[in-house]
């Protein structure tokens, strides 16, 4: 089969599109075909060393997958040939950016019905992250008020999404470009960063804090005045340190996503009732992804981009 690759850490360039051997299901586990694969910022980090997760050289990036079950292991229940999946895939592991992968089992989810099956691998890591951040960090209830700071991004959008439906008020920020795009993910209150200073336009305080963006450490403190005493501060911006106020009872968590094939479970519902809008930006052959990992590595890469395999 066909794969991308790299035998060793570094740039770009490390990765190589190549032959390799068909694997085999072991139990537990199932071989999918797959659909498409998704690219995600953790893939540069893990290919050029500085994210330290643990993989096995030579690696296949690519931890978000959708595709069909091609291959059953021993002692796999409720799967079967020719079901279409999701899954969030350890990140240690192989990924998807190739024409097969296995996968545990465990990790899969049927795939949502509404979509195209290769744009289901745009949303599994990254719609855990706004879950897991609003809810399991966050501890947000209906009635609240959140101010997310990165809206326009994906994670952003999806926890606009979350959050609407879950009964909070949301106070997203967001730049001309992402404006229209927020708005339809039901945020109530949008604020422009480039124009407007988010301190003075947020009248009351919020319960909730979530930082979805790079953002200046000072500037990061100073954000945390909006939130009432007890509140909470969530970030994902795992390379800096997710302030708080200790002195006002105020929380800090960074987020780093984790599996939940429950959670799985309920966001294709989300998607499939319409709930939930599943964001494609691009869509690029496997023999592309060396340049879309170059593409990212001089700059940030705009909205989702799924790899597909043929």
């Amino acid at each position: 089969m066909k794969a991308v690759r790299f035998h060793e850490v570094g740039g770009p360039e490390v990765l190589r599109y190549e032959d390799v051997e068909q694997p085999a299901p072991g139990a537990g586990e199932v071989r999918i075909r797959v659909a498409a694969s998704a690219f995600n910022a953790a893939d540069n980090g893990m290919r050029a060393g500085f994210l330290p997760i643990p993989v096995v050289l030579p690696h296949v990036p690519g931890y978000d997958v959708s595709g069909t079950v091609d291959a059953l292991g021993d002692g796999v229940d409720g799967l079967r040939v020719g079901d279409a999946v999701v899954g969030f895939l350890p990140m240690e592991r192989d990924g998807g950016a190739a024409e097969y992968v296995i996968a545990p089992a465990d990790r899969l989810v049927p795939a949502p019905t509404t979509i195209p099956l290769a744009d289901a691998a745009a949303w599994p890591s990254v719609a855990l992250t706004a879950w897991q951040a609003l809810f399991d960090d966050g501890a947000l209830q209906a009635g609240q008020r959140i101010f997310i700071n990165g809206a326009g991004g994906v994670v952003g959008k999806y926890a606009v999404a979350l959050a609407k439906q879950a009964g909070a008020h949301v106070v997203a920020t967001a730049t001309a470009r992402s404006r229209e795009a927020v708005q339809a993910a039901g945020a109530d209150e949008i604020v422009d960063y480039t124009t407007t200073e988010a301190l003075t336009a947020i009248g009351q305080p919020v319960d909730v804090l979530l930082n979805l963006a790079p953002i200046d450490p000072d500037r990061f403190t100073a954000l945390v005045a909006l939130v009432r005493d007890g509140g909470k501060v969530v970030s994902t911006t795992a390379f800096m340190a997710t302030p708080g106020d200790e002195s006002r009872g105020v929380t800090a968590a960074t987020v780093f996503v984790l599996p939940h094939r429950e959670r799985l479970t309920e966001l294709v519902t989300m998607i499939d009732k319409g709930e939930l809008r599943v964001e494609v930006t691009r869509r690029i052959p496997l023999t592309e992804l060396p340049a879309l990992h170059a593409e990212a590595a001089a700059g940030r890469i705009p909205g989702k981009t799924i790899v597909l395999p043929a």
